[in-house]
């Protein structure tokens, strides 16, 4: 079969630095990221060094101030910067959504005294973060979390447990989500944990499906002390600030399922044009050429949905029912566009010499991660019709 590459994604970007930014991406990808995608997946290798090239490049930063380290990119630039590493492997492009999640706090409800200490290594000093909200019986009903923070003096100290961290052991910083007050929502507040605190440990890794080299894990908290000025935010406002932070980071998910589902579309392309049975190529037959153009369909128009709600948060307007519709859109199309790539790809696609069984199991965990597809669903619909009546 012949060496098809794929064809870079015909973007529209708003200047020329941000298709400066794009090359230098695309770059970095086909270089440093792609080559050693599967081997290090099936190995469970986690690419701190790749994610240390980003942050020098300065990629781990772009929708933050300049006046801290950041790239001052909008957001409709940041998404489809992740999508290029997602589509080079899901493990970076997600592990550069959790970390801008996890800086989302102290960027945006910090005060100027914390984020002159701290944001310019979150953004561009090597440092990588994690977002500790959920919680092994606080999941999908996150105001429900059991961690908790108790003031003693000028400290305060941190006891419990949180779920299904992204970089959980290996982060250098963890935004913590812990209850301060009574139950509920207004009882929670944010806290800038650092990473080698007493009192902090992670659990073994879990053993997932896919994004093997991504480490997921229980994170401890056994009377972790830390001073109040590492609280974010006022003591109460911390589930909102949660929220603001979910909404900016489901647009980070969509983007990196339409990166896997666009690598998963270019591998059939290949598979199919090359592919030859009964004297000619696969792609010649109109059953397959119309899933292709089905799957091609769906890509653009994922992609257009998520641009168009980060293009709300760009000009400062309400975007969370488009980012809850974006990520529903975008995850289902890539759980369905890369289930469709292993069937063009027939029995090689059900094999592991092949990178389409990969982005199948890999496409999966999105449409549960910040929100399974389920909450996506009631958020919209509470946009829609209003609250569910008690």
């Amino acid at each position: 079969m012949p060496d098809r590459a794929p064809q870079p994604v015909d973007r529209q970007l708003p200047t020329d630095e941000a298709r400066d930014l794009i090359s230098l991406v695309r770059d970095i990808a086909q270089r440093e990221i792609a080559p050693k995608a599967a081997e290090e997946e099936d190995a469970g290798h986690f690419p701190r060094e790749v994610l240390t090239l980003l942050s020098e490049s300065g990629l781990l930063g772009l929708p933050y101030d300049s006046e801290y380290g950041g790239g001052d990119q909008p957001y409709e630039v940041y998404l489809q910067v992740l999508e290029e590493l997602a589509a080079a492997r899901l493990t970076v492009g997600l592990g550069v959504s959790v970390h801008t999640l996890a800086c989302h706090a102290l960027a945006n409800y910090g005060t100027k005294e914390q984020q002159v200490e701290h944001l310019p290594a979150m953004l561009g000093g090597g440092l990588l973060g994690a977002y500790c909200l959920s919680e092994p019986s606080s999941g999908s009903d996150a105001a429900s979390l059991r961690t908790k923070a108790v003031r003693d003096g000028e400290d305060w100290v941190i006891t419990g447990t949180k779920a299904w961290i992204t970089h959980g052991g290996v982060a250098d910083f963890y935004t913590v989500l812990a209850r301060t007050g009574g139950e509920g929502a207004r009882g929670i507040t944010a806290f800038l944990v650092p990473g080698d605190a007493e009192g902090l440990s992670a659990a073994l890794p879990e053993k997932k499906m896919g994004m093997k080299g991504s480490p997921t894990a229980q994170v401890h908290f056994d009377g972790v002390r830390i001073p109040d000025d590492r609280r974010i935010g006022d003591e109460g406002q911390g589930f909102a600030i949660a929220l603001s932070a979910l909404d900016s980071g489901r647009l980070g998910i969509a983007a990196c399922a339409i990166g896997v589902a666009q690598a998963a579309l270019d591998e059939a392309v290949a598979y199919a044009t090359g592919r030859q049975q009964f004297g000619r190529p696969i792609a010649d037959f109109q059953g397959l050429r119309f899933m292709l153009a089905d799957m091609a369909t769906q890509i653009e128009a994922g992609r257009a949905l998520y641009l168009a709600a980060a293009r709300l948060r760009d000009a400062g307007r309400p975007f969370a029912k488009q980012a809850a519709m974006a990520k529903l859109h975008c995850t289902d199309t890539a759980m369905k566009v890369t289930t469709d790539a292993v069937q063009v790809l027939g029995g090689y696609g059900y094999t592991a010499d092949f990178p389409a069984e990969r982005f199948m199991r890999e496409a999966k965990v999105l449409q549960i991660v910040e929100g399974t597809n389920q909450i996506q669903r009631m958020v919209i619909a509470r946009h829609l019709a209003g609250p569910e009546s008690r």
